[in-house]
């Protein structure tokens, strides 16, 4: 991953309600999730919902897919587990990070 790409995923994140919805499509795994279930789940509009999904499909992190007459999000791991290497690229000095040398 490289810098203005994670920047655009540490800015969709940047949002509580596109946290929670990230982590609860995190949570459910590859087969995603209704709109209409994380509308539910997090007690969030469907129209704000639509556009904080939105944001996060712009940064690479879910994917959306017709079913029937729902739209199925699903978070992108991919792009995760790329955004998570690239903050700890550096991590601890090329030393393995553990609780012993505090990193």
């Amino acid at each position: 991953m490289q810098s203005p790409d994670a920047v655009t995923a540490l800015a969709a994140l940047a949002h509580e309600s596109r946290l929670a919805a990230f982590r609860l499509l995190v949570q459910a795994g590859p087969e995603g999730l209704a709109a209409s279930r994380i509308a539910e789940s997090l007690d969030i509009a469907n129209s704000s919902l639509s556009f904080h999904l939105k944001e996060l499909a712009h940064a690479g992190l879910v994917t959306a897919r017709q079913d029937g007459r729902f739209v199925i999000y699903a978070a992108r791991f991919d792009t995760m587990n790329a955004l998570l290497g690239f903050l700890t690229e550096n991590c601890c000095g090329g030393a393995p990070c553990t609780p012993a040398n505090s990193c």
